[in-house]
């Protein structure tokens, strides 16, 4: 008996995930079945409400459409919300107008004005809590694939990031990737024009692109890249500022390019001081013709790197060469004893603001 129920079951379960991984992409084989699902509840409201107005009341065809709202897309939802206003007729029909009735039409009706007006905004094809689904699928890729690989011994790595207004999406972004013989790191902090969710997507976007570049091309073919693929977006505010190290454990030797980013800061053991680094250059997007500088050097051990966005060193009252020596003090303090949780340290020393902020440390130790 077990094995024949496991045989019976087992394909009624695939069945069904299938049915829902379908309703999950959006195709019009899933939409539909919802739909069917959606139209006998209100078949199942109507016949209740001829049996017993009390169990089912006029308002009760609320469920399916709020139903309909977290499941169906823009126009399979509109014959949804069709179907239910035949199924409100039909009761109404039956039991006669009254002010209550009446009242509870309207209510309904406003309603439904609503959850079209709001599904008929929504871009991506995909009912609202799938399509808010998806772009926090692809925030959480994009903070997995800046998240730093696991580095040799005596190397350690941290950062801390915080959006403008607190909006889960960010204009700033990083992306990491660690060589085959995982002897060299190569980082890119990113600060895409721009703040919370508009910035976000376009980050979404450009990190895509840096995530299949990096490693495969130099630095400055890289930069090369990145400002080529910005300028064909086209977008209302279409530049980003970066920085781009690259650090080789086993000696120490470190290269850094910046494109329009706040200078890197570098931290001496011996003389315990953050210096600030000479690379500069254009930032991405703004002309065909920009301009890389690259600074070399040699983290010695005790020594360390830090990267940081515009939005922890300058401010409406605030500009940035004041907004550094600023963080120069701060991040000295917060590295006195030690780097544990220093760039969280320095974050929340820094004050909010309409910009999104990120502060990145790689540091070795003594």
């Amino acid at each position: 008996m077990p094995y024949t129920f496991r045989r019976v079951s087992q394909p009624m379960a695939d069945y069904v995930n299938t049915r829902i991984v379908r309703w999950r992409t959006g195709t019009r084989e899933g939409q539909t079945l919802v739909l069917l699902i959606l139209s006998a509840l209100v078949a199942a409201i109507t016949l209740i409400s001829f049996i017993d107005y009390a169990m089912a009341p006029v308002i009760a065809f609320v469920i399916p459409m709020l139903l309909g709202t977290l499941t169906l897309r823009y126009r399979p939802l509109v014959l949804l919300v069709v179907v239910t206003a035949v199924g409100m007729t039909i009761t109404v029909a039956n039991e006669g107008m009254d002010p209550t009735r009446f009242s509870a039409l309207i209510i309904m009706g406003i309603s439904a004005m609503i959850i079209l007006a709001g599904a008929s905004r929504i871009r991506s094809g995909l009912p609202g809590p799938l399509s808010e689904a998806m772009l926090l699928d692809l925030r959480d890729r994009l903070h997995a694939q800046g998240q730093v690989p696991p580095l040799p011994q005596g190397w350690t790595s941290q950062s801390a990031m915080k959006s403008a207004g607190g909006a889960k999406f960010a204009g700033d972004f990083m992306v990491a990737g660690l060589s085959d013989c995982e002897t060299i790191l190569e980082m890119v902090l990113v600060d895409v024009c721009g703040k919370g969710v508009a910035a976000g997507t376009q980050s979404l976007h450009f990190a895509g692109a840096l995530g299949g570049l990096i490693g495969a091309l130099s630095p400055e073919a890289l930069f090369g890249a990145a400002n080529r693929f910005l300028l064909r977006q086209n977008w209302q505010d279409g530049f980003a500022t970066a920085v781009h190290v690259i650090v080789d454990f086993n000696s120490g030797e470190f290269s850094i390019i910046n494109a329009g980013h706040p200078p890197a800061l570098r931290w001496a053991s011996n003389d315990h001081e953050w210096t600030i680094d000479r690379a500069r250059g254009t930032a991405l997007g703004i002309t065909a013709d920009a301009d890389f500088h690259l600074t070399t050097g040699t983290l010695a051990r005790g020594d360390a790197l830090m990267f940081y966005t515009d939005g922890v060193v300058e401010s409406h009252d605030i500009d940035v060469m004041t907004g550094i020596e600023w963080l120069r003090e701060t991040a000295k303090t917060a590295v006195s004893h030690g780097f544990d949780n220093a760039a969280k340290k320095i974050l929340a020393r820094v004050n909010d603001g309409e910009d999104d902020r990120a502060v990145l440390i790689l540091s070795r130790e003594l």
